[in-house]
């Protein structure tokens, strides 16, 4: 649909934290810095792995509790290293159907919660099943890159 995609994703491991009780925005800039220190080199191995993206929050409404990810990048994936802080995790998210909406510019809590909204309205108009209770939001780009920037919100397909 021109408003929104479907994606097949497969298995994967991502890089995780769940930051509790403060602002989506406080949250993502915590728990992004927790998952940074983990790819510089906070982990067993002390190895330094890239940077990749999408970097993802879990937005449950009506709730504080946010879980931001890193994707681990493929060549990490069998056996990515262990995090040696104790509030950053590697978590594996199954194989999952993901309705996507993409939008540009720079992506504030105010604006993922408005472009969730618009793509539930829709897959609820066309009839297609999801959950409802939780989405993600994705941001592709550093805060430095002022122009196209990529950004999306994703609903899984029930």
């Amino acid at each position: 649909a021109k408003d929104y995609e479907l994606r097949q994703y497969e298995t994967a491991k991502w890089v995780s934290t769940v930051i509790r009780g403060e602002t989506q925005k406080e949250a993502m800039r915590q728990g992004f810095w927790k998952l940074f220190h983990y790819i510089q080199g906070k982990n067993e191995k002390e190895m330094k792995i890239d940077m990749t993206v999408p970097v993802t929050c879990l937005i449950k409404p009506g709730s504080t509790d946010f879980k931001v990810s890193f994707f681990v990048p493929f060549e990490h994936q069998d056996s990515p290293p262990q995090p040696t802080d104790s509030d950053v995790f590697i978590e594996e998210r199954k194989a999952a159907a993901i309705f996507v909406r993409s939008f540009g510019g720079f992506a504030s809590p105010e604006k993922y919660a408005e472009e969730a909204q618009v793509l539930a309205r829709i897959l609820r108009s066309r009839g297609q099943p999801f959950h409802e209770d939780f989405f993600y939001t994705a941001g592709y780009d550093s805060p430095f890159k002022l122009f196209n920037r990529h950004n999306e919100v994703w609903y899984f397909k029930k």
